[in-house]
């Protein structure tokens, strides 16, 4: 008889091989450094908790990072959802322009973050922007307003580079649903349901686990962000537009402080653990039940 789990067990070895040498030497290098003083060129000092306390108790920048990071997380994980959910269900009901709209929207989601950086670099410069010259057109003759370097507006700017685009929310809610049994749809239809209730009360309850999942990757993304910012903003103007990542970058990078900087992606991952159970208890994913 063919030992199946020996056969499993092997296939196996080379995936947890190089997530031990990739992830997870990585990462107890990580947390062992966070209690460090380290800088390039010297061995790490023990410091104990000093790191942390300094985190959390006279470190602006870190509370301002944090703020925007937990912004841009709740953001992402109901509007932008709710963006690729309702574009789903419209292009579900499979209108002469659905596969025209689908392929158009994927197009930023297909773009490297750096080019959309450029790109929106280029719509919103003060002097030769798209956005700018459609104001001037209109009566402004000297609109020049600096988008991404104006304390009012450089939040925003950076948040619509990336919140309206939810192309892969919409592609796998479009799956979920195309898994549902066509015999809902024709059941509630004879009982004379409309399109907007078998929406209400069929497709979305059947979507639960799937938007849940949705949630945690739109949620998480927010917690590597930073290719964008760096091309646009870099944090700024002060640190209007700083997040966790970018800040983990200035301050190992830029101030080469690499334990300080190490303390900071423990926290990081930290939160986004928390934030992926909350997701999974509010969700129920895994659960069966509608």
């Amino acid at each position: 008889m063919i030992n199946y789990k020996g056969y499993i067990t092997l296939f196996l070895v080379p995936t947890i091989a190089l997530f031990m040498l990739v992830y997870a030497v990585s990462l107890v290098i990580l947390f062992g450094t966070s209690f460090t003083e380290w800088s390039t060129g010297l061995k790490p000092m023990f410091v104990g908790f000093r790191n942390y306390i300094q985190m959390f108790s006279d470190d602006a920048s870190f509370k301002e990072g944090f703020w925007n990071t937990t912004v841009w997380v709740l953001l992402q994980s109901t509007v932008h959802v709710l963006i690729g959910v309702v574009f789903a269900i419209i292009l579900n009901m499979k209108e002469f322009y659905w596969k025209f709209a689908r392929t158009v929207f994927m197009f930023p989601n297909i773009i490297s973050g750096a080019a959309v950086g450029m790109l929106f670099l280029c719509m919103l410069n003060p002097n030769f922007g798209a956005v700018n010259s459609i104001a001037r057109l209109f009566g402004h003759s000297d609109y020049a307003q600096n988008w991404f370097m104006d304390y009012a507006t450089a939040f925003l700017s950076v948040t619509m580079t990336w919140l309206p685009y939810a192309a892969v929310v919409t592609i796998l809610i479009l799956a979920e649903i195309a898994a549902i049994p066509d015999s809902l749809f024709e059941s509630a239809r004879i009982d004379g349901a409309s399109e907007l209730k078998i929406n209400l009360f069929i497709v979305i309850p059947m979507l639960r686990n799937i938007i849940g999942t949705c949630v945690i990757l739109a949620g998480t993304s927010m917690l590597q962000k930073m290719d964008i910012i760096m091309m646009t903003t870099g944090g700024g103007p002060g640190n209007t537009t700083l997040n966790l990542p970018m800040y983990i970058y200035k301050t190992a990078m830029m101030e080469n402080n690499f334990g300080y900087s190490n303390s900071v992606g423990v926290f990081l991952i930290g939160f986004g653990i928390v934030f992926v159970l909350l997701a999974r208890y509010l969700f129920r994913i895994g659960s069966s039940e509608v």
